[in-house]
C-alpha cells in the first residue's frame, strides 16, 4: 500500500477551524456536515473527498452526534489520537460556553419569553440553511447511481414518515450496495470482520445506576446512555432526553425543556449541546460538565477505536461500496431530517418566505455568512411577534 502524504495543512490550523465552526456553525448537524464539506474538501482541500464520505459513514454507523463525529474523524485522518482529541474538544467547547451562559441567565432571570420570537425568525432561516446544505450534499455524494438513489429515496422517505432515524435500515443499505456490487464468495474475510466491528456498537449497554446515587452520578450515567444509544443527529436525542429528563426523572419541566431545546437551535455548534444547557438547569456547571461528557465521551470512542479500521481496510472495492451505500443512506436520513424540521419551524407565510429567501440568497451568492442570516432573521422574529406591542 502506498504511503500517505504528508498534510497540507497543520494540526493548529485545523483546530482552529473546528473552533470558529464551533463558534459560528448555525443551523444543525445537517448544516454543519455541510460547511466540513465545502471549506475542507472544495475550498481548501485539506481532506479528501474519500476521506470525508468514510468519516461520514462511521459518523451515522456509530452512535451520539453526526457533526461531533465527524469532526472528531477528520481531526483523526493525518493526526491520528491527538488530532481526534483536540479537534472534538475544540469543536464543541464555544457552542458549550455559550448555552453555559444562557443556562445562567435562565435561572438567575426565570425564562426566556423573548426566545421563542427569536427562534420564530430563527428556526424558519435555518431551514433554508441546511435545505442547500442538504442539496448540495445529496448532488456530491449519489451522483448518478441508481441504485444509490433508491436507497436514498428509502432513508428519507421513513426519516421524514417516522421522525426519526433507524440504524438498521442504514446499515441494510450499505450491505445492499455491498452485495450488489460485490458478490458475498468474493468478499475477504477482512472485509467481514470490519462490518461485524462496525456494527457491534449496537449492542453495546451502560449498566443502570444505583438508586442511592448522587444527583451528579445520576447526571453522567444519563447523558451517556443518551450518547450510547441514539444515532444521527440531534434531532434524534430530542426525544430520549425528553423521556428522562422529563418524564423519568422529572429534572425539568415541559416548559423548560422546549426552552432548552430552542436555546441549542439560536446558538452554534451542534444541536446535542442542549445537554448542557439541561445539565446546568439540574446542578449547576458541574452538572453542564457532566452531561456534556456523558453525551460525547461514547461518540469520542466509538469514532477513534473503529477509525484505524477504515484507514487500513477503507480503500478496497467490496468496502468502498459499503461506504457508498451507508453515505447514500446516511444522507437520505439527513434529507427527511429536514423535511422533519421544516414542518416544525415552518408554521406560516412569514417563516416559509424567511425560508425560501435565506436558501435563494446561498443559492445566488456567497458573500454573505450564514451567521449575519441568522441574526436578521432573529431581528425579523421578534419584529413579526413584538412589533404590535411596540
Amino acid at each position: 500500500m502506498a504511503s500517505r502524504q504528508p498534510p497540507s495543512y497543520s494540526l493548529q490550523e485545523l483546530v482552529a477551524y473546528a473552533f470558529k465552526l464551533g463558534a459560528t456553525g448555525f443551523g444543525g448537524p445537517v448544516a454543519l456536515v455541510g460547511y466540513m464539506f465545502r471549506d475542507l474538501v472544495e475550498q481548501r482541500k485539506w481532506i479528501s473527498e474519500a476521506d470525508y464520505k468514510e468519516g461520514l459513514t462511521l459518523a451515522q454507523l456509530a452512535p451520539g452526534p453526526l457533526a461531533a463525529q465527524l469532526a472528531i474523524y477528520l481531526g483523526y485522518v493525518d493526526y491520528h489520537i491527538l488530532g481526534a482529541t483536540l479537534v472534538g474538544l475544540a469543536f464543541v467547547l464555544p457552542s458549550f460556553l455559550m448555552v453555559v451562559v444562557l443556562g445562567w441567565l435562565y435561572r438567575l432571570y426565570g425564562g426566556l419569553s423573548w426566545m421563542q420570537a427569536v427562534f420564530y425568525g430563527v428556526g424558519a432561516s435555518v431551514i433554508g440553511i441546511i435545505a442547500f446544505s442538504a442539496y448540495k450534499l445529496t448532488l456530491k455524494t449519489i451522483g448518478k447511481n441508481k441504485l444509490l438513489w433508491g436507497v436514498y429515496l428509502v432513508l428519507a422517505a421513513f426519516t421524514a414518515i417516522t421522525e426519526s432515524e433507524n440504524i438498521y435500515l442504514i446499515l441494510a443499505g450499505g450491505l445492499l450496495v455491498w452485495v450488489v456490487e460485490h458478490p458475498p464468495f468474493r468478499i475477504k474475510p477482512a472485509v467481514s470482520g470490519v462490518a461485524g466491528f462496525l456494527a457491534m456498537p449496537i449492542a453495546i449497554q451502560l449498566p443502570t445506576g444505583a438508586s442511592d446515587q448522587t444527583i451528579l452520578w445520576k447526571i453522567f450515567i444519563f447523558f451517556a446512555k443518551a450518547g450510547t444509544f441514539v444515532f444521527g443527529s440531534g434531532l434524534a436525542i430530542v426525544p430520549f432526553l425528553y423521556g428522562g429528563v422529563v418524564k423519568e426523572h422529572q429534572w425539568l419541566t415541559n416548559h423548560q425543556f422546549v426552552d432548552a431545546v430552542a436555546v441549542a437551535m439560536i446558538t452554534p455548534g451542534p444541536v446535542v449541546i442542549t445537554v448542557g444547557f439541561i445539565g446546568y438547569l439540574v446542578a449547576g456547571f458541574p452538572g453542564a460538565c457532566l452531561a456534556a461528557l456523558g453525551t460525547f465521551l461514547p461518540c469520542y470512542l466509538f469514532t477513534v477505536i473503529p477509525a484505524p479500521y477504515f484507514k487500513k481496510y477503507g480503500k478496497q472495492p467490496a468496502i468502498l461500496s459499503f461506504v457508498n451505500g451507508i453515505t447514500a443512506a446516511a444522507v437520505g436520513a439527513i434529507t427527511g431530517a429536514v423535511i422533519v424540521l421544516g414542518r416544525k419551524s415552518i408554521v406560516d407565510l412569514p417563516t416559509a418566505l424567511l425560508a425560501v429567501v435565506t436558501a435563494c440568497i446561498l443559492w445566488k451568492t456567497k458573500k454573505v455568512p450564514e451567521p449575519v442570516m441568522i441574526l436578521v432573521a432573529a431581528a425579523i422574529g421578534l419584529a413579526v411577534k413584538f412589533g404590535g406591542h411596540l
